[in-house]
C-alpha cells in the first residue's frame, strides 16, 4: 500500500489528497473572509473621510458646543 507511516499509523495515500484538499478548501474560505473584512474596513474608513471632508463632525461638534 502506498501512503505514509505517521505516528505508528499508515495512511493511504487518497487520506494525504483527501486531507490536503480539506486544507485547501480551508484556507481559501479564511482568505475569502479576510478580503470581505478588508472591504468593509476600507468601505468604513472612505465614509468617515468623506464625512470629514464636508465638514460633518465638525458642525457635530458646533452643534453639541452650543447646548451644553
Amino acid at each position: 500500500m502506498i501512503g505514509i507511516e505517521l505516528f505508528g499509523f499508515m495512511l493511504p495515500l487518497w487520506a494525504i489528497f483527501l486531507i490536503g484538499i480539506l486544507i485547501v478548501i480551508l484556507a481559501w474560505k479564511l482568505i475569502k473572509f479576510a478580503i470581505k473584512l478588508l472591504i468593509i474596513i476600507i468601505v468604513i474608513f472612505l465614509i468617515i473621510i468623506g464625512l470629514d471632508f464636508l465638514n460633518v463632525f465638525s458642525w457635530f461638534q458646533n452643534l453639541f458646543s452650543g447646548l451644553i
